[in-house]
């Protein structure tokens, strides 16, 4: 090569020649410099929702209630699902001693959306294995304090029997003054375990603050790719005095979570007290259920029901009829024709989103 140019230079005596020249000498030049492919892009470790390696959290043992795509955390969800308004609702079916009914059909059912039929029933089918996304708020104030290790023990069972690896999460929350994540969500039922018994006792109550805050930054931003049963377990006596949001707006923020609330009370005293009342209010107006265990190992059976009903109920999607994404809260009934002998307990209604 170096010959060539030689030559080529020794004929080349005018100022354009050596124009020439000089070109010839940059692209032989580049073209022995340049790689054969463009080097590669340096690849960084798979990342999960808020910048935490996967390994790390694997290590860590937490999961997150998403689908295997791994897809970020979404924003804020409410029942009618953008563009289709469709809403989801999960219920239960009971005959009037209290016994769960499943065997019941589509045509058993009379559905009103805000005073009106829906357009459409898109679906409705039993589901016995939803996936789940539970949270656990423990009352860990100073009025619990001479009971708190048997509610611990009956959680941590309740957790071990309700929460399936790879298809269920749950989180732990405790709370006095303020509630405090002892564990975020996860599929694992030793870290659970682990988040109950991190818990102590000491300080007041702020029941409203910590179900308004499980429902607002752990249920509502949770993945839901797919349809779930979302539940809150509500342990405590109900007499909340360091609140600073108020009972109804606490009811409210589990309604835009879709969250179930299952109360149950740890007032032992053989007389419901006013606590109790709040508890029951909490628990109707999201369809949960209220459990009132007046002597303490009744508790265990408390949870086992809650289990037996988070894996026996309806699932029903509908369209509504002369819907308005206006923000407005609209009302659900759910009935069974045969209001005699069956009663339907569902939440009471959603939030439609605002433009």
């Amino acid at each position: 090569m170096r010959s060539h140019m030689k030559s080529l230079g020794m004929k080349l005596t005018n100022g354009t020649g050596l124009f020439l020249l000089a070109l010839c000498v940059i692209a032989a030049t580049a073209q022995s410099t340049t790689p054969s492919a463009a080097p590669s892009t340096t690849q960084q470790p798979a990342q999960q929702a808020g910048g935490t390696p996967a390994a790390q959290q694997q290590n860590s043992g937490e999961a997150k209630p998403a689908s295997s795509d791994d897809s970020p955390a979404q924003d804020p969800v409410t029942t009618i699902r953008t563009g289709t308004n469709e809403v989801n609702v999960v219920f239960t079916v009971t005959d009037k001693r209290g016994r769960r009914i499943t065997d019941m059909k589509q045509n058993d059912f009379r559905v009103v959306d805000d005073n009106k039929p829906p357009q459409e029933i898109r679906s409705f089918h039993a589901e016995t294995n939803l996936p789940l996304q539970v949270g656990l708020l423990v009352d860990a104030s100073n009025s619990v304090r001479d009971r708190f290790k048997f509610e611990q023990e009956s959680a941590i069972e309740f957790l071990n029997q309700t929460i399936h690896p790879h298809r269920d999460y749950a989180f732990v929350v405790g709370f006095d003054v303020t509630p405090e994540v002892t564990q975020d969500f996860t599929d694992n039922t030793e870290l659970l375990a682990h988040g109950v018994r991190e818990l102590h006792p000491g300080g007041g109550t702020a029941l409203y603050d910590a179900l308004y805050y499980a429902c607002r930054e752990r249920l509502l931003k949770a993945p839901k790719n797919e349809t779930v049963r979302r539940a809150i377990i509500l342990l405590s006596d109900g007499d909340d005095n360091q609140s600073h949001v108020t009972r109804e707006e606490a009811i409210e923020m589990a309604q835009r979570a879709e969250a179930v609330v299952y109360t149950i009370s740890t007032n032992v005293s053989g007389t419901k007290g006013a606590g109790d009342k709040v508890l029951d209010r909490i628990a109707d107006a999201t369809g949960g259920r209220p459990f009132h265990p007046f002597q303490i190992r009744d508790v265990a059976n408390a949870f086992a029901e809650i289990q037996e009903e988070l894996r026996s109920q309806y699932a029903v999607s509908y369209k509504p009829a002369d819907f308005k994404s206006d923000g407005h809260y609209r009302t659900i009934e759910i009935e069974a024709n045969d209001r005699k002998n069956f009663r339907v307990r569902a939440r009471r209604g959603y939030y439609a989103p605002a433009q």
